[in-house]
């Protein structure tokens, strides 16, 4: 017996930005990437937590901002997109941990930051200006000194990722093929995490079996995009097309929805004071306006408090989802 679905409504407590991404939530406030500003921001919900937030802004960065983390002593770990490059700021200066330019071809895109300091960072697997040229690609792994590789392969359009309560486990959002992959995890001494053989964890309706961003955006019922996971390894899943974020257990079943009204939620976190609040990074749907030229994006937030109760004992077996 499928479980009921519970139906959440966010609120926009933020707008006016060109495209918000990478959102991280520490030490009370949610940073966020403003993609064609340049900018990273902050922001501090007031009293109630689904109301209007206070911005700053807390540097600018060259080359496009977007995946954030933060290394173990506290400093902000952005990506430089056009850069291909991880870039350190520590409240005062930037300067840059790692260039990877000879890895990838894409542009670079969202990141996790592990909690000894290594990231693992996806990319587009071709350029803006050239959609059409999608390509399949791989992880660039970085570490605290700025040594890059790769890790897993044949990934199309690698994008959200997190590691599941046990660190045992991998989950990397692969957008344009409408599924989300898993790789289990070991871990070196030093703390550098190296994947094993990969496995799909959730299906959105038919393995598209080309790399295509049209008929990917055109056919797909999810273009999973950011994700977020919580202490019983449910995952939250954006979708660039759609105007809501889903929680899935970690058998993939179903078991929330967050609705974003008109704008799609392109990347999602779990904050507040006791991890009861969704935020979501919302914009127009993906191909419906150019956000290089727009200020259309907003920051929403949810209260997740009813939705804290702790998972079921689910298999980890692969879902598949039609609509």
């Amino acid at each position: 017996m499928r479980p009921s679905v519970t139906t959440v409504h966010a609120a926009p407590v933020a707008s006016g930005f060109t495209f918000l991404e990478g959102p991280r939530w520490r030490d009370g406030e949610l940073f966020a990437s403003d993609f064609y500003s340049g900018r990273v921001l902050a922001f501090r919900p007031g009293r109630s937590p689904d109301t209007g937030h206070e911005v700053r802004t807390v540097c600018e960065v060259p080359g496009r901002p977007s995946g954030l983390g933060f290394a173990p002593d506290g400093s902000l770990l952005i990506v430089s997109m056009l850069e291909r490059a991880m870039l350190r700021w520590d409240g005062r200066a930037l300067t840059t941990v790692a260039r990877f330019g000879h890895l990838i071809e894409g542009v670079a895109n969202d990141m996790l930051v592990t909690e000894s300091g290594w990231a693992l960072i996806g990319n587009f697997g071709n350029t803006d200006a050239e959609p059409d040229s999608l390509r399949e690609t791989a992880l660039v792994r970085v570490s605290p000194d700025g040594r890059a590789d790769l890790q897993g392969d044949g990934l199309v359009f690698p994008n959200g990722m997190v590691l599941t309560a046990d660190r045992r486990r991998l989950l990397v959002a692969e957008t344009f093929a409408g599924r989300v992959s898993s790789w289990p995890v070991a871990w070196s001494r030093d703390g550098a995490p190296t994947l094993g053989e990969r496995g799909v964890w959730k299906q959105f309706g038919s393995p598209p079996g080309h790399l295509d961003i049209e008929r990917a955006t055109r056919e797909l019922p999810v273009l999973p995009d950011g994700l977020a996971i919580d202490a019983h390894d449910r995952v939250w899943v954006a979708s660039s097309t759609g105007h809501g974020a889903r929680l899935l257990a970690p058998d993939g079943t179903l078991l929330a929805l967050v609705e974003t009204g008109g704008l799609s939620p392109y990347a999602v976190a779990i904050g507040g004071a006791d991890q009861s609040l969704l935020h979501l990074c919302c914009s127009p749907p993906l191909g419906t306006v150019d956000p290089a030229v727009t200020t259309e994006s907003a920051l929403y937030a949810a209260d997740i408090s009813a939705l804290r109760r702790p998972a079921s004992r689910a298999s980890r077996a692969p879902g598949k989802e039609t609509s």
